[in-house]
């Protein structure tokens, strides 16, 4: 796992000069691109194929780790809708920032009642334009589970109810 860490580090260092001369996305452009990121998540979660969402992610992550990284990270959430986010509007908890290593930081909740969804999501600029490195995706119910493949990288925790029999 530190091997992981490294090679994604020195890669998000390359990056960060580069982010840092970025303008950070307006409002606008940020709710286009968590509902852009879960949505996809919510395709690849439904139909079990986590190509598209690979394909999405930067540059240096996709170098790295292939698809089944992302199915391992998300088995928690397959078969299960987060779609409901497209028409809700997303509360950030706090404002958009560049970090030290050059990540847009997006963070903030979707009151999804009865459950909240939560997000932490990081952007690299990748290929000349900002792309996911990390996700942290939580829905807040009755029970706990933890799925993480590339702590670092990709990971969510779900807390779901089991459905009803």
């Amino acid at each position: 796992m530190t091997g992981i860490v490294v090679a994604v580090g020195a890669a998000m260092a390359a990056g960060a000069a580069m982010a840092q001369s970025q303008p950070l996305p307006t409002p606008l452009v940020e709710e286009v691109m968590v509902k852009t990121t879960l949505l996809t998540l919510n395709d690849a979660n439904l139909t079990g194929n986590y190509d598209v969402m690979h394909a999405k992610m930067a540059k240096a992550f996709r170098e790295k780790f292939r698809s089944d990284t992302l199915e391992q990270a998300f088995r928690t959430f397959a078969g299960k809708h987060i779609d409901i986010i497209a028409a809700t509007p997303l509360v950030t908890t706090h404002k958009a920032r560049i970090d030290r290593n050059g990540a847009l930081m997006l963070r903030g909740y979707f009151d999804t009642t009865p459950s909240r969804l939560n997000y932490a999501l990081d952007y690299e600029i990748s290929e000349g334009e900002w792309k996911l490195i990390a996700i942290d995706v939580k829905v807040k119910g009755s029970s706990t589970s933890y799925a993480g493949a590339a702590n670092l990288l990709a990971h969510a925790t779900a807390d779901v109810p089991p459905p009803l029999k």
